[in-house]
């Protein structure tokens, strides 16, 4: 399984208490459900609301695999609507 760089942005960071973090994961659907598994419910629910890039590319289906070195980006919605 690949490992990941997975950087933390805004309402993300501050929920996962950290910048970035190095995850095994082979999909974005199975990098949110290891980061959710170990969060608690605050960071759970700001995962359920983000947006995902990976290495810069808006990852609009959570099915897109990852590689090892990839980068992924945890983006919360910055305002409200």
């Amino acid at each position: 399984m690949p490992t990941i760089t997975v950087r933390f942005f805004a309402a993300a960071r501050e929920a996962f208490g950290a910048r970035e973090s190095q995850i095994r994961a082979g999909s974005v659907a199975e990098l949110v459900d290891t980061l959710a598994e170990a969060a608690d419910p605050q960071a759970a629910t700001v995962l359920s609301r983000s947006s995902f890039l990976v290495n810069s590319v808006a990852a609009t289906d959570r099915s897109v695999a990852l590689s090892d070195g990839d980068t992924v980006d945890v983006l919360p919605p910055f305002a409200g609507g």
